[in-house]
């Protein structure tokens, strides 16, 4: 057959080939966790495997009709991947190439990725104090993906991010408490930013627009958010558009942990 006959020339650039569609297929997973899209990703991967065992097989048939899906396949996958698509050349775009190496640094499955330093502590506890006086807030915490872009819409900040600098960001009567800020690597990265809002997602009336752009930067972005509402003082998690309201202080703190690591 013709498999084994590729299989006795087998060369470096097909080990290679291999290497690649493997860390693609490993990263494309990693976009994907968490999400209802990831169903979808195991539905294709275990077709597409059917498919090559008919090929192999020679059942003519079968093979033509499952070949007629293949043919077809790349306008499906853009249609159930498009959130997933948008939010991997996003990730491109907003790679700073004036950096060295910065490029490189957004794929994290070429290297070990670097933890993220965040404290989740700091920030949890600043949030619930906020809560307490339902004080609003919107606190963007990025991960691999440069969030340069919405630096530029609000205030460029470098200040060490502490408990009292969150309490004072978001105090009612501060000139800064307007819209998000974003946090990197424990580092109030910027202040005053502009988020892109959802306006698609169904979500209870008493939640406002600060619950609508920590929506929606988590569907663009790999970003995860801590909004405190004005109206109930009560803080919600946010990741990959799905939020989540935490009454216990430690579970918040860990669940941060868990997807800062």
């Amino acid at each position: 057959m013709d498999i084994f006959k590729d299989l006795l020339n087998f060369n470096i650039l097909d080990v290679i080939d291999i290497t690649l569609v493997a860390f693609l297929l490993y990263y494309v997973y990693k976009l994907i966790k968490g999400t209802v899209a990831i169903n979808i990703f195991f539905g294709i991967v275990i077709f597409y495997l059917f498919y090559l065992l008919v090929d192999v097989l020679q059942m003519r048939m079968l093979s033509k009709i499952l070949g007629g899906f293949m043919s077809v396949g790349i306008i499906a996958l853009i249609v159930v991947f498009q959130p997933e698509i948008r939010k991997f050349l996003l990730m491109i775009g907003s790679t700073n190439l004036s950096k060295g190496g910065s490029f490189i640094k957004r794929f994290s499955f070429l290297k070990a990725q670097a933890q993220n330093t965040s404290d989740a502590d700091v920030i949890v506890k600043a949030c619930t104090k906020m809560g307490s006086t339902k004080t609003g807030a919107l606190i963007v915490i990025e991960r691999n993906n440069n969030l340069d872009f919405l630096v530029e819409t609000g205030d460029e900040m470098n200040i060490t991010v502490t408990q009292p600098i969150l309490e004072s960001i978001f105090f009612k009567n501060s000139p800064l408490h307007d819209g998000a800020i974003i946090i990197s690597n424990n580092t109030v990265k910027a202040t005053r930013v502009i988020l892109p809002v959802n306006n698609e997602k169904k979500i209870p009336s008493h939640f406002g627009l600060r619950h609508r752009a920590a929506i929606g930067i988590s569907e663009k972005t790999d970003a995860i958010a801590l909004v405190v509402s004005e109206e109930t003082g009560l803080v919600s998690y946010v990741n990959n558009g799905k939020f989540v309201i935490y009454k216990d202080t430690l579970d918040l703190i860990e669940k941060i942990r868990v997807d800062l690591s």
